[in-house]
């Protein structure tokens, strides 16, 4: 007898020590592409090496999406298994993958469910999470995608990037955003709009004063909305997230706090140093 969902995304998200050992969750990993080797993220390549790597390297290495080849052989695979998929991907403005995904799909000929979650790291593992509560009162797996495209706009999320340099040579910042940042100390706070694209969301002149805008930002959202978890993801800068966690602890004592570090295909782009917010926004 096939078991009802499988769910299926990609090594950008955050995946859980919950979600890492649930049968029914499974992980495409993006590649990792230096002159001399590629590594698949989350599997040969650890991130503390990733920053060993970047650090003694002259060039800032290039990610790559898993190939449609890769997504039609798991495809073709869970058919057989499952009654149903759910994919949950990488915003499609930031990455192949959900097109990749998608071509997959067709070619095993599934009649599967592909959401573009707009964003990545934890915004996807919570819709993975929210998926799986809907999956408990609702059969039809198209309603449930559905929804999670609905849920998928309500996260919240707001990087301070831990280097321009990185940011600016992945071709994600303009020259004049890097030179202007560079030279005058400022540390840009980056947010993915709903659309799924990068934006500048606000230039702070020091990281102290960015940390607190952070805090502002979710203090504004905690009016209007319940939120009862924030995420820190840190591109290994454990020290950082976990000021930024006593700070929303100390005002915020009801809101569950989530440490995590980004991805290594995040990192690549974002950089050493990276601390983000990530939150979801439920109505009152």
């Amino acid at each position: 007898m096939s078991k009802k969902i499988a769910w299926v995304t990609d090594s950008t998200a955050y995946i859980t020590k919950e979600l890492q050992e649930n049968p029914d969750v499974y992980v495409m990993p993006l590649a990792i592409i230096f002159p001399d080797r590629t590594f698949e993220d989350g599997v040969d390549l650890t991130t503390k090496e990733l920053y060993s790597r970047i650090n003694s390297a002259k060039e800032v290495p290039k990610t790559s999406q898993p190939s449609v080849g890769r997504f039609a052989e798991l495809y073709e695979k869970l058919k057989a298994e499952y009654d149903h998929v759910i994919a949950v991907h990488v915003s499609g403005k930031l990455s192949g993958t959900v097109e990749s995904s998608r071509a997959g799909m067709e070619m095993a000929e599934l009649d599967g469910e592909i959401v573009d979650s707009q964003s990545m790291s934890y915004t996807i593992t919570t819709l993975i999470y929210k998926g799986m509560e809907l999956a408990k009162s609702l059969d039809n797996h198209k309603e449930i995608a559905n929804k999670l495209r609905e849920e998928a706009l309500n996260s919240e999320k707001y990087i301070l990037l831990g280097s321009l340099d990185q940011f600016h040579k992945g071709g994600r910042m303009s020259k004049t955003q890097f030179l202007l940042g560079n030279l005058l100390q400022i540390k840009p706070i980056i947010t993915i709009k709903t659309s799924g694209e990068f934006d500048l969301f606000q230039k702070v002149r020091s990281e102290k004063k960015a940390v607190n805008r952070l805090v502002e930002l979710l203090a504004a959202s905690y009016e209007k909305h319940h939120i009862p978890e924030v995420q820190i993801m840190h591109g290994n800068v454990l020290d950082k997230a976990l000021e930024v966690q006593k700070k929303i602890e100390a005002q915020f004592p009801t809101i569950r706090v989530v440490i995590g570090e980004i991805s290594s295909t995040i990192a690549v782009h974002a950089g050493e140093g990276t601390v983000a917010l990530i939150w979801h926004n439920e109505s009152k």
